[in-house]
């Protein structure tokens, strides 16, 4: 099939190489400004569209004029989607006759929107889900679903390692999808339901969301760690008024009685972790950046006697 790309990451242009290779044909690219933590932008796209010969826009908004100027010669089948910066409306959807496929990090209808897998992680689910969908002119993260597979959450996936499966799978689902609306237009494994009350809407993060709070427990501070690892900016709390970012950390079990302010250092251990009394239970800590370097926590944290906030 002739496919169309919509939108960034170095995961769509893999996804693009692996239909290439397995006798689909890319016949445009359209993207945008690429975010912080993306490991391509938009000119990795346009070498991308350069080295195929195939027409591309740099957009954070296309609409029907502009793809009928640029594209309409190519004749595309179907396009992909990841992450665009702007929500596709109903007449650009039409212009693809099998319609436009997104990939999306969510169990649909659940965790629609922005950030799924970091509030996935800091709710403690047990797994995440990931879709292809057909999208909707207009809407969020609607439409039938093509394909879906689920990644096990457990107290040790950070939102990187969701990241890397999610680098694996897609292009491989994106594959499949396609493999099977060749076959049958009408291919579907689900039609997403279209109530409310099956839907729960996610909205993004900042950075500043990652600051610890010490009150909470041990184990929702391990999830915000995890959930705000890289790519992103991390977790953070303050050391005498200086700033500390937390990459890694794990839950201690303990059956010791105590009493502790929260954010109270409660153990220095020998092999560099701290440990830090928090709302309900203790956490351990074991790798801090401070002052742009990454270091053991006891080789800045050095007394008991500290506290951080």
């Amino acid at each position: 099939m002739k496919v169309m790309l919509i939108g960034r990451t170095k995961n769509l242009i893999e996804t693009a190489k692996l239909l290439d290779e397995n006798g689909h044909e890319i016949v445009g690219v359209i993207t945008s400004k690429a975010a912080l933590e993306y490991d391509v932008n938009e000119s990795d796209f346009r070498s991308f569209s350069e080295k195929l010969n195939i027409p591309s826009l740099h957009s954070p908004k296309v609409n029907l004029k502009d793809l009928k100027v640029i594209f309409g010669k190519t004749n595309p089948d179907i396009a992909v989607s990841i992450n665009y910066s702007g929500i596709i409306s109903a007449e650009v959807i039409d212009f693809f006759p099998l319609g436009v496929l997104n990939a999306h990090g969510g169990d649909l209808p659940k965790y629609r929107g922005n950030a799924c897998q970091a509030w996935a992680i800091i709710n403690g689910e047990e797994r995440i889900g990931l879709c292809i969908h057909k999208m909707i002119g207009g809407e969020l993260d609607s439409g039938d679903i093509i394909a879906r597979k689920y990644i096990t959450l457990d107290d040790k996936v950070t939102i990187k390692k969701v990241y890397d499966e999610f680098e694996v799978l897609i292009p491989r689902m994106f594959l499949e999808s396609i493999n099977q609306l060749e076959k049958n237009n009408s291919f579907l494994i689900e039609e997403q339901s279209k109530n409310i009350k099956d839907a729960l809407r996610c909205y993004p993060r900042k950075p500043e969301d990652g600051k610890i709070d010490w009150n909470s427990s041990a184990v929702q501070i391990h999830r915000l760690i995890r959930a705000s690892s890289e790519p992103y900016s991390g977790a953070f709390s303050y050391l005498d008024g200086e700033k500390i970012i937390i990459w890694k950390s794990k839950l201690l079990k303990s059956n010791e009685k105590w009493l502790g302010i929260p954010g109270q250092i409660a153990e220095i251990i020998n092999n560099g972790d701290v440990i830090v009394l928090t709302g309900e239970g203790k956490i351990i800590l074991q790798e801090i950046e401070f002052n742009k370097k990454r270091l053991r926590p006891s080789l800045i944290i050095k007394s008991i006697r500290k506290r951080l906030t």
